[in-house]
């Protein structure tokens, strides 16, 4: 059976997350020693004490979620002998976690990755000033629907709507404004939306008023040389199998404008005939994402020291 190395993105980190691991493998603590030294802060320190605020923050959340699956992944590799990422089929991360996906996949080395998003976390907060804009995810809508709510949104207040994510059947969150994502919240209910919840977010993350962020983006991966990929990512920006590097900086660029088409990456992923995924890193959000798209998915978590033993031998037997 195919099976597809999945990475987490905002929204799965919590204080603590990776620390049993970093305790009781060397090649983890390296990981986290090397993300601290590149960065030339003490983040292995926030994720295991926190606070929580200092987590919280964008520019600290992203290069942490990164750090923390590619710690799983080096210990993988280690414990089984060989780079996992070779018995693969496929690769695809969450937002941020498409540059985990790439990481792993070689096309930046761990210490790019992390200097990568902790530009990325930076410009994609300073974009937009603390409480203009919003987010809210959208609960039992399409993407039809919540295209329509958007629209009807953005016209009423002549601000920015517009869907950001599209996780899952039922689950679509919406980006922009916040007097227009507020509007969308009250006008849910007359399109038949269950549930309308604003996000504890501190930016508007993947719509157009995070084109400034895109911008900075683009500046910061022109200095980083990107390789070849040993196994194809399906790509945030348009759901497609990319297995081109050159392609993945202007990919990379629209990402932090454009929705993140989690749902369609799912079914690319099974019409490319992967049955098994393994999400790697902290919490299980996209594994449940995963099963309410492809009710037939097997999915596997490694984001626990007791893990790695089974999933070893899960990839052993491919």
């Amino acid at each position: 059976m195919a099976f597809a190395l999945v990475f987490p993105g905002q929204g799965s980190q919590f204080v603590s997350m990776g620390v049993d691991l970093a305790n009781n493998f060397t090649a983890a603590k390296k990981v986290f020693q090397e993300v601290d030294d590149s960065l030339k802060q003490s983040l292995f320190k926030i994720i295991s004490d926190g606070p929580e605020s200092d987590l919280m923050l964008t520019e600290n959340t992203q290069p942490a979620l990164m750090a923390v699956s590619m710690a799983f992944v080096s210990v993988l590799n280690q414990e089984s002998g060989y780079p996992i990422v070779t018995k693969s089929s496929i690769l695809a991360g969450h937002s941020l976690g498409e540059y985990t996906a790439l990481t792993v996949s070689g096309a930046f080395n761990l210490a790019e990755s992390a200097q990568l998003l902790k530009i990325r976390g930076q410009a994609m907060q300073r974009a937009v000033p603390v409480g203009q804009g919003a987010m809210a995810a959208l609960l039992g809508s399409d993407l039809d629907t919540a295209v329509k709510i958007c629209q009807a949104a953005a016209s009423k207040t002549n601000q920015i709507c517009v869907p950001a994510n599209d996780n899952s059947v039922g689950q679509i969150v919406i980006s922009g404004n916040k007097t227009a994502i507020d509007e969308a919240i009250n006008l849910a209910s007359t399109y038949g939306i269950k549930k309308a919840v604003l996000l504890p977010v501190s930016a508007p993350f993947h719509c157009p008023l995070m084109e400034s962020a895109a911008q900075r983006m683009a500046d910061a991966l022109m200095s980083v040389q990107i390789k070849s990929l040993q196994k194809p990512v399906v790509t945030n920006f348009n759901a497609q199998v990319t297995s081109d590097h050159k392609l993945i900086p202007d990919l990379l660029v629209k990402q932090v404008v454009g929705m993140v088409r989690w749902r369609e990456s799912v079914i690319q992923m099974k019409n490319q005939q992967i049955t098994d995924y393994i999400e790697i890193g902290a919490g299980k959000v996209l594994s449940g994402l995963i099963k309410r798209i492809d009710k037939d998915a097997n999915c596997l978590n490694c984001g626990e020291v007791g893990h790695i033993e089974s999933i070893i031998k899960y990839i052993n037997n491919q």
